[in-house]
């Protein structure tokens, strides 16, 4: 038995990169896959996990900012497959900004996204859990709630939101007996197209997750490293890990 059998998944900003690594590597062990994005490629990712593993998987057109629908996609995948189980919340955008430079209208698109966007899913997702039974909860934060980065002034704002979010969410589950863990992933730099976007916007040139540079001993991770880690928090096997913040980034911040 995989060690998502009879699991029900749901992913957002799974078009690609990291959202796109979980969605595999969750039907990869027996769950049923939704996959939400703007970006309708997540139509043919989802029909290639679903011809790769043999799982049912399902696409939905889906801007995290919007509550309705959000209420929407929760409702189709209960109708469709029965319940929700496991709820990733991954959809997110990076702007490359300092304090003075970020403006209004880039400070609120990522919040609306990365920080609102996160809250609606989890608003949203709670009341289909507890028809479940329990289910998990995990939120992609970033090492960027723990460290300074001036030039990812908006991304770091919304990020350490999530942090504190996930705590609170983690707690009033706890106190009411819902039988739902929410956890958040704290990643460093991971060869995603965001991120090599990102670089190149810095003007460098984005590490290699397959050479080991002196200059640089912490380097990059991959996509599956933080899959690996979202299967893990998505089973039954982290039962008792519940309001935790993990940190994958090759001992960044404890330098």
């Amino acid at each position: 038995m995989g060690r998502m059998s009879g699991k029900v998944a749901l992913i957002t900003g799974a078009a690609s990169g990291l959202g796109k690594a979980d969605a595999r590597r969750l039907a990869e062990e027996g769950a049923t896959v939704v996959l939400t994005d703007i970006d309708d490629s997540g139509e043919t990712v989802a029909k290639e996990i679903s011809l790769a593993t043999g799982q049912p998987t399902r696409f939905f057109h889906h801007d995290v900012s919007d509550y309705p629908r959000w209420l929407e996609i929760v409702a189709a995948v209960e109708k469709e497959f029965g319940g929700l189980d496991v709820l990733v919340n991954n959809a997110g955008i990076a702007i490359v900004a300092t304090p003075e430079d970020t403006t209004i209208e880039q400070f609120r698109r990522c919040n609306a996204i990365m920080n609102e966007g996160v809250f609606m899913g989890c608003k949203a997702a709670i009341p289909a859990m507890k028809r479940r039974g329990g289910g998990s909860i995990i939120n992609m934060s970033s090492v960027a709630s723990h460290l300074g980065y001036p030039v990812f002034f908006a991304y770091s704002a919304a990020k350490g939101a999530v942090r504190s979010m996930t705590k609170s969410i983690a707690v009033y589950c706890q106190m009411n007996g819902f039988n739902i863990r929410c956890n958040s992933i704290h990643a460093g730099a991971i060869d995603t197209p965001m991120v090599r976007d990102s670089f190149a916007q810095l003007g460098m040139a984005a590490p290699d997750p397959d050479q080991q540079d002196p200059s640089n001993p912490v380097g990059i991770g991959r996509p599956i490293d933080v899959a690996n880690l979202v299967l893990y928090l998505a089973s039954d096997e982290s039962r008792f890990m519940n309001g935790a913040e993990l940190m994958l980034d090759n001992a960044l911040t404890v330098q």
